[in-house]
């Protein structure tokens, strides 16, 4: 494909674009941060994934051992040390969502009917739907029994909350797909549910169990809710991504789909008549020809709508690290900063 787009290549005021700083370094930074604890939230998550149902620990196992960052947890560890915090109820929570996040990917795929998440089969490939479906319902309520555990019901409040608005955010986006009237307001309204509301949650959590008061448990959740839009708007630009290869996953995953993102959002809405006709056609009807994925990436680049994407990723990043500002200067804090500039950098 010509068009394949390196997202690099998308700026327009200077050569070098990028959030300031080492993204890598970033992230081994916040690693270092919470590997102690983190060592004991892995042991949770190992623990309560057993059953003597033997296909659950298998299957979630898969998942669980794919590769992922586990952000999300270290978030919540990351936050407990921002500020302050010395008890240890925030590793059970920390893998609380951790399984919510789980079991949200497991139904994800079934939905999307993915066949590789991060260069491996997904597994509803290896392991079929229903297994799929029935072990990320295993998880849900493995999280809630750890819910029930820490004792507190605002931590319960929260973290159900979350999940409930995560599952109305898939239904959102179900309603939204194929539809190329979406508005930006109404996608903003999906990714902050389906993504954006659990980062939110899990810095969130950490400051009730610390006992803090609502101006700090406010600026907790504003962090996590901008850096998990942030996050989203970066993977829903990578999609149209040559850099798709090194995440292992195809390009143009969501354009198949005909799902709507915001780069699509961009490009319809700046099209001309004969633009918005293939676009109709392409993501309404599912009619696509070999060759039309490369015109697509064609028209996102020449009206800009990965690069604006991008650049409202950076924004809503910048609003992620003033959310700290009420906060003091120490490690958990630059940490904190530095994992906005990580999820940020991912596209270059």
């Amino acid at each position: 494909m010509s068009n394949v787009i390196k997202l690099s290549d998308q700026n327009k005021s200077s050569p070098n674009n990028k959030p300031d700083g080492d993204d890598k370094a970033a992230l081994v930074r916040l690693q270092n941060l919470v590997s102690d604890d983190m060592a004991e939230v892995n042991q949770v998550i190992l623990d309560r994934m057993q059953s003597p149902v033997a296909l659950i620990p298998q299957l979630a196992g898969h998942l669980i051992a794919s590769g992922g960052k586990r952000l999300r947890p270290m978030l919540t560890i990351a936050a407990a040390k921002l500020i302050g915090y010395e008890g240890k109820r925030h590793n059970k929570l920390a893998a609380c969502v951790e399984f919510i996040h789980t079991a949200t990917l497991l139904h994800d795929d079934v939905v999307d009917e993915s066949n590789l998440r991060r260069g491996k089969r997904t597994a509803n490939m290896i392991y079929g739907n229903q297994a799929s479906v029935l072990v990320g319902d295993f998880l849900f309520s493995r999280s809630f029994e750890l819910m029930i555990e820490d004792g507190s019901l605002q931590v319960l409040k929260i973290l159900s909350s979350a999940s409930s608005v995560i599952a109305e955010g898939e239904v959102l986006q179900l309603m939204t797909a194929n539809d190329t009237s979406t508005s930006e307001e109404k996608y903003l309204e999906v990714i902050s549910s389906k993504t954006a509301v659990l980062f939110a949650a899990a810095c969130e959590i950490a400051g009730v169990v610390a006992n803090e008061d609502k101006r700090t448990l406010a600026a907790l959740r504003d962090y996590g809710m901008n850096l998990g839009i942030a996050f989203q708007l970066v993977d829903d630009a990578l999609d149209y991504s040559a850099k798709q290869a090194t995440l292992g996953k195809t390009v143009g995953d969501d354009f198949r789909e005909g799902k709507i993102t915001l780069p699509i959002i961009l490009a319809f809405r700046r099209g001309n008549d004969e633009e918005r006709e293939f676009w109709t056609r392409t993501m309404v009807g599912l009619k696509q020809n070999d060759d039309d994925l490369d015109h697509a990436l064609g028209l996102l680049n020449s009206h800009d709508a990965l690069y604006d994407t991008l650049e409202r990723a950076k924004h809503y990043g910048s609003k992620a690290k003033d959310a700290l500002g009420l906060f003091p200067d120490n490690e958990a804090k630059q940490a904190l900063k530095g994992i906005v500039d990580f999820c940020i950098s991912r596209a270059y």
